[in-house]
């Protein structure tokens, strides 16, 4: 058998898996089938991305009316695209695909405006900021936002410390420690939120999009994200999202 025989059969196994785990994927009751996704396309590429099935069924899936197959699809479509914009074997994906990129964008704002509740809510804005490939720093965006707190580091630049920036339901603060995992002396600054009306750019279209779906604890943290917090050690004054955006 020819080299070339060997390398059709393995595209026509990896495409079998692929259709496999999609199929399984949307059905919406099998968590694994998206953990493995997530693997083979994202983490470790066994699996192409550049697969004619794999924008297209998430598209699909995104259309569909089953919000937790849509917002996973959606999920993994948009940090796809992202990988692929800084990849220079894929970094043509978005354009060659544009169709089914359009589809996904169009999904991921209507079911942000069907959400219900924030922890929906912010994965799927980032969905739609990674759809859109305009920033690179949508997940550590989001998931400070979900989770509480950022770890950032002072802008000194000497490296002066770890800052460890809190904002929701504990208050909005600076610390030079884990807050969950300190006792209640600890030192805090306070955060100082943008004022709606300076807010420019991201910052102001998030903030604006957030108090027009209703969201408006969202809006509130976002003002505090793009807004400044003070490093503990040296008082240093920086911009919260400035140094986010360092992460992405």
């Amino acid at each position: 058998m020819t080299t070339n025989a060997f390398a059709a059969r393995a595209d026509d196994a990896d495409g079998d898996r692929l259709k496999a785990l999609l199929e399984r994927a949307a059905t919406g009751r099998d968590g694994q089938a998206w953990s493995d996704l997530w693997t083979e396309l994202y983490h470790n590429g066994s699996l192409d991305v550049a697969h004619p099935l794999v924008l297209h069924t998430l598209a699909d899936m995104a259309e569909a009316d089953e919000a937790d197959v849509a917002a996973p699809a959606l999920h993994l479509a948009g940090a796809l695209l992202v990988q692929a914009d800084q990849r220079y074997e894929n970094r043509n994906l978005r354009r060659e695909y544009a169709p089914d990129v359009a589809r996904l964008l169009g999904a991921a704002n209507r079911w942000r405006q069907l959400s219900t509740a924030g922890s929906d809510y912010c994965p799927l804005i980032e969905a739609v900021l990674n759809l859109e490939g305009d920033i690179l720093w949508a997940e550590a965006l989001f998931e400070g936002i979900l989770s509480e707190e950022y770890e950032l580091e002072c802008p000194d630049p000497d490296g002066c410390a770890p800052v460890w920036v809190v904002l929701g339901e504990r208050g909005f603060f600076s610390t030079a420690e884990d807050y969950a995992l300190s006792d209640d002396e600890i030192e805090t600054f306070p955060l100082h939120p943008a004022d709606p009306r300076a807010l420019d750019g991201l910052g102001r279209r998030l903030h604006d999009l957030a108090l027009r779906d209703g969201y408006d604890d969202v809006a509130l943290v976002l003002r505090h994200v793009f807004g400044d917090a003070t490093c503990p050690v040296c008082r240093r004054r920086f911009s919260v999202a400035g140094q986010i955006a360092g992460l992405g």
